[in-house]
Formats: C-alpha cells, sequence, structure tokens
C-alpha cells in the first residue's frame, strides 16, 4: 500500500510560544490548530512514559501541508546533528518568489548560515536556523 498524500512535518521545540513567534512572524505561516495530547495513547505511541504533547499546526501556500510544532514534557535531550549533512539532519524547505526581498527582511537575530546563493541548477536558495536550532531552506521560484 502506498500513501496518499503528505499530511504534516513535525518539528520538536522548546518552547512553543517562541516557535510560534518565530515562525508566524519570520516566515508568514498561519496557526490552524492548537492542541494538548496527553495519557497513555501518545506516552505508548511515542516511547515516553506520561509524556505531553503540546501541538500548533501551521500553514503555508495552498497545497495543504501542515508544519506541526510539537513542545513535549518531559523534554528530552538536544539531538541536532552540528551539520547540515550529518545523518539525521533534516530540513523544511519553502518557497519565495523573491529570495533576496525575503532575504533583506530576516529579522536580525536570524544568523544566515550563508548568504542566499544560486546553485547549480539555476535555483537561489538560503539556509538558516529556527530558535531551537532546526534547520529552515527557503528556495526562490517563480509563481
Amino acid at each position: 500500500m502506498n500513501v496518499s498524500d503528505t499530511h504534516h512535518i513535525g518539528i520538536v521545540v522548546t518552547d512553543l510560544d517562541q516557535a510560534l513567534e518565530f515562525y508566524r512572524e519570520t516566515l508568514g505561516l498561519e496557526v490552524v490548530d492548537e492542541f494538548t495530547l496527553a495519557g497513555e495513547g501518545i506516552a505508548t505511541a511515542i516511547d515516553v512514559d506520561d509524556a505531553t504533547g503540546h501541538f500548533a499546526h501551521l500553514t503555508a501556500g495552498t497545497d495543504g501541508t501542515r508544519i506541526e510544532l510539537i513542545e513535549y514534557e518531559p523534554a528530552g535531550d538536544d539531538a541536532h546533528p552540528t551539520a547540515i549533512n550529518q545523518r539525521g539532519a533534516a530540513h523544511i524547505g519553502f518557497a519565495v518568489p523573491d529570495l533576496q526581498a525575503f532575504y533583506e527582511a530576516l529579522p536580525a537575530d536570524v544568523d544566515p548560515i550563508s548568504q542566499p546563493q544560486r546553485i547549480e541548477v539555476g535555483l537561489e536558495i538560503l539556509f538558516f536556523r529556527d530558535p531551537d536550532g532546526n534547520v529552515i531552506e527557503v528556495v526562490e521560484t517563480e509563481e
């Protein structure tokens, strides 16, 4: 059996309110749902005793894929690879029509990994991290 669609992309954060501010203000995502899950079902599903998850679902564009931000109690250990090319490293890619304008509008506290770069296939890309160190890629695309 094959999957039928992408439902969401989940990102664990340490402070849901701070993450929501970043994803709304820096990326312009819209919050479409917020909820908390606790009890045996979620604890068993993620294999963490007495787990509680505080969730927020956000969207961008029209494809329907949700970005799911989760703050867990108890919080786990930091597991971020230090380099994008390490096993286990992940990133989320977003599209913008004007990457240079997006880059110039980034808040002062966002530290890009590099300036926008044009790559061999002709795309212009930019990588930076959210407040928890999760990698975000922005790609210039024609709309």
